[in-house]
């Protein structure tokens, strides 16, 4: 809907501009307009389907089972993917990073400046 909408709108902007550049031809100001506006609506209108298909707004992707089935099994296998992740509380993660913001100031404290 969206995007025949804005065909029909490019349509006219164009078309208005067409017929004003080389005139209306045998089939007049209406035909002319109209074809330029309908032919536009329907091109933008397919692709802009089109994209709303591919890019749909479902919640999960469905995948096949043996693709699951496959990654369990790497996930299964690999030792890192199999590690927990640390999560450091709120206090934690801002004395580490004072930390490293100490470290990387005394490093530049301590280099040479040209």
């Amino acid at each position: 809907m969206m995007g025949t909408g804005v065909g029909l709108t490019v349509g006219f902007i164009f078309g208005s501009y067409s017929i004003m550049r080389q005139g209306a031809g045998p089939r007049g100001f209406v035909g002319t307009l109209s074809q330029y506006m309908l032919s536009s609506a329907a091109t933008l209108g397919f692709f802009l389907a089109i994209g709303s298909v591919i890019r749909s707004d479902s919640g999960q992707i469905q995948y096949h089972p043996s693709l699951m089935q496959q990654s369990q099994k790497m996930a299964l296998a690999s030792p890192v993917l199999r590690q927990e992740v640390y999560r450091a509380s709120r206090a934690e993660a801002f004395q580490r990073m004072k930390r490293r913001w100490d470290a990387e100031k005394q490093r530049e404290a301590e280099s040479p400046r040209f």
